[in-house]
């Protein structure tokens, strides 16, 4: 019994360390950066984002509506519009940018406004919304790459 106890505390112990790195990328510091990983990941989003507010307006339309799909597509706008601000956040602003790195206000400004554009695609299915999203996304990988691969 007393073994089992053990295993059980061990394999839980486990659990809760590796949950918690997987979570934190990579705040202590590993080194491993892909930037342009990033910037490709906030672009994806966007384009779910679009999807989905594409659909809810769609889905809106039908009659009777099925609200279990237009919640499920507004709930998928929301998630990938708070995914968008955690990677600038936490990733960018958190980690990437530098206070004495060339352009620092010019790309803190560019990364606020991306991150009160993504709070705007949550707040509504305004596709300008998205059409600003990736505006800025495009000037951010200027600023940051020095090109934009988007």
């Amino acid at each position: 019994m007393r073994t089992i106890i053990t295993s059980l505390a061990v394999g839980l112990s486990l659990l809760v360390v590796t949950a918690a790195n997987v979570a934190a990328h990579c705040e202590i510091p590993c080194g491993i950066y892909d930037d342009q990983l990033r910037a490709s990941l906030i672009y994806e989003h966007t384009v779910t984002i679009e999807k989905s507010m594409k659909k809810i307006a769609e889905l809106s339309k039908q009659n009777p509506v099925n609200y279990n799909q237009l919640v499920r597509w507004v709930s998928n706008k929301e998630e990938h519009a708070t995914t968008i601000q955690d990677l600038i956040s936490q990733y960018f602003m958190t980690q990437r940018i530098r206070p004495d790195a060339e352009k620092y206000i010019d790309k803190l400004s560019v990364l606020q406004k991306m991150l009160q554009a993504a709070m705007k695609c949550k707040q509504s299915t305004d596709l300008a919304n998205v059409q600003t999203l990736r505006s800025l996304l495009k000037a951010f990988e200027i600023l940051y790459f020095g090109q934009s691969h988007h």
